[in-house]
């Protein structure tokens, strides 16, 4: 037998899909809107597996509370921007020569915001905002992103992550496996 068990996590963020392309025949339109600055209530689940029970238990579900901890602390009401966007220079003239950056274990950089000391502070409030990561940030890759972050803190207690399903609206989700 094997087990799986997930759990939802909500958060808000705004990305910009600068690589979208549409056919017109199956779009009915070559609108991209995905281009456009915007942003989404987004929804991650996590499914846990396993062919072992623990007390009963795949594992507690009090052993993501560090994701949601992450999620919040790190992506909500953020604005997550590819490194290699054409617009990246324009969002952030103060760091366009992409230097000053802080790096983190889960591959995602932030703004050393030291650097703008002299600046008034909605120019620190509008950088704080900024995620930036080294993909397109389209569900399917935020998905793949997440994903790699879970396991390898779930690895630390031996549980498994099959796949990871990202919601950027109601009604339109990406799953990754693992």
């Amino acid at each position: 037998m094997k087990w799986n068990i997930s759990k939802e996590f909500d958060f808000c963020y705004g990305h910009r899909v600068w690589s979208q392309e549409l056919n017109s025949d199956f779009s009915l339109d070559s609108c991209l809107v995905c281009r456009h600055l915007h942003g989404h209530q987004g929804k991650v689940i996590v499914h846990l597996e396993s062919s072992n029970l623990q007390n009963g238990m795949v594992t507690d579900f009090k052993h993501l509370n560090w994701f949601k901890q992450f999620l919040d602390n790190t992506l909500d009401h953020k604005f997550i921007l590819d490194l290699n966007d054409p617009l990246f220079e324009t969002l952030l003239p103060h760091f366009k020569d992409k230097k000053g950056f802080i790096s983190h274990d889960e591959g995602f950089y932030t703004l050393d915001l030291t650097t703008l000391k002299n600046e008034p502070l909605y120019i620190h409030e509008m950088y704080e905002g900024y995620v930036l990561v080294d993909f397109v940030p389209t569900s399917e890759n935020l998905s793949a992103w997440l994903l790699k972050i879970v396991q390898k803190k779930m690895d630390e207690i031996s549980i498994k992550v099959s796949h990871v399903e990202f919601l950027e609206t109601p009604k339109s989700k990406s799953t990754v496996y693992a």
